[in-house]
């Protein structure tokens, strides 16, 4: 069971050990995690579970395909690093993946 640690913009950290399968977005949800809204639930279609990946992790990740890059470009705080959590499935890879979280999205 890989360990995902959320961290608010503020500095403040979630370690949340997470079920292969389930999306970055879901376990984050499951486990109370502030910032991760997912008003959509996790079609894809808000952002609201806008997140950044370090480059580090993009080739274990994947890349956002062309529909969730088009989402994104109307996200504020989008960066080169942003992604929708909602989009990412988490597998054994990704233990130690560190997901942070924009300010827009703090509470």
């Amino acid at each position: 069971m890989p360990r995902i640690i959320f961290v608010e913009f503020d500095g403040t950290e979630h370690p949340v050990d997470a079920n292969n399968g389930l999306s970055l977005m879901e376990a984050a949800r499951d486990h109370d995690v502030p910032g991760i809204e997912a008003e959509c639930g996790g079609v894809g279609a808000c952002a609201t579970c806008h997140v950044y990946i370090d480059h580090e992790w993009v080739a274990v990740s994947g890349a956002a395909d062309r529909v969730e890059r088009e989402l994104l470009e109307m996200v504020e705080g989008r960066c080169e690093e942003s992604r929708l959590s909602c989009q990412i499935g988490i597998s054994h890879e990704m233990d130690g993946l560190i997901v942070r979280m924009p300010e827009a999205q703090g509470f």
